[in-house]
């Protein structure tokens, strides 16, 4: 699927996937459907992690007053996964550019939801629930940044020791 990745090579941009130029005899205005593919990739992983998010909600539903541990679970696995994935597609394969698109801000931006963990804090002050809620609100940057920061580390430390 992809090659291994080419160390002597110049280093990339941040997001060398999304930096395509624009087609030969173009003034920048006008339609330019270069970015097309990038979108539809974008969309297509967008509406799989968010029917992965749907589906969690549904497998593990979170009481009105309850601590939204769903949501949590999910930022944190969307974290992990994220550490771990750009690790790969930065430091080990050469992916083709739709594949961070597709995965990386489609899935799992599909996926992890900061637009419900707000919802959730509202709800929570809304009934009563102030304790919770900054608990909540405290919590969920903490334990994304850990998951985030663990999953690479733990990434790069695996890659390390493999033969080469």
């Amino acid at each position: 699927m992809t090659a291994p990745r080419d160390r002597t090579a110049e280093p990339e941009p941040i997001d060398p996937d999304l930096d395509v130029p624009a087609p030969a005899g173009s003034r920048g205005r006008g339609r330019d459907h270069g970015q097309a593919p990038v979108l539809a990739a974008v969309a297509a992983g967008g509406a799989a992690g968010a029917g992965a998010r749907y589906g969690a909600a549904l497998l593990w539903p979170t009481a009105t007053a309850a601590f939204p541990w769903t949501t949590l679970v999910v930022n944190a696995l969307g974290c992990a996964v994220i550490g771990a994935f750009m690790v790969l597609v930065t430091q080990v394969w050469s992916a083709h550019r739709l594949v961070r698109p597709f995965f990386g801000t489609g899935v799992l931006g599909g996926f992890t939801t900061f637009s419900t963990y707000a919802v959730d804090i509202q709800r929570l002050i809304g009934d009563g629930h102030a304790r919770t809620a900054l608990a909540y609100l405290a919590l969920t940057p903490l334990v994304a940044l850990a998951a985030v920061w663990t999953a690479a580390a733990t990434t790069r430390r695996v890659l390390s020791r493999r033969p080469r």
